[in-house]
């Protein structure tokens, strides 16, 4: 599976990713987003995506390990991928008659999001 993960530029961006290499993703309370993390697995693909003022989804990711010994608060260690060439904007998801079902478009506080693979291609532009 693919999944989006959704963060505030100000607090942790794309480019602090790209300079970090890798980075644990934790910190998430939604009990929807926590049972998403839970279920990842290595090499899966991630789209970051800065909320904000930018709502675009910005870069790419893959999942390195998961720890789910504390359910609660799983670690998801991440590593970069590369920028997407044109981010593409919440606006733009929206029009896309496959994220009419979507948690990205549906749940807007929802921070893991789970993609499609034809949504995690057109998003990253493949």
């Amino acid at each position: 599976m693919d999944y989006l993960l959704k963060t505030e530029p100000a607090v942790y961006s794309f480019a602090d990713l790209e300079r970090e290499k890798t980075t644990i993703w934790d910190g998430v309370t939604n009990p929807a987003a926590v049972k998403h993390l839970r279920g990842m697995k290595p090499g899966e693909r991630l789209v970051i995506y800065h909320t904000g003022d930018e709502k675009s989804a910005v870069g790419t990711a893959s999942v390195v390990a998961v720890d789910a010994s504390d359910p609660r608060n799983p670690q998801v260690k991440i590593k970069v991928g590369k920028p997407i060439a044109k981010a593409r904007t919440l606006a733009e998801i929206k029009m896309r008659a496959s994220f009419a079902e979507s948690p990205l478009v549906r749940q807007g506080r929802l921070s893991v999001v789970p993609l499609t693979a034809a949504q995690h291609g057109w998003l990253v532009g493949e």
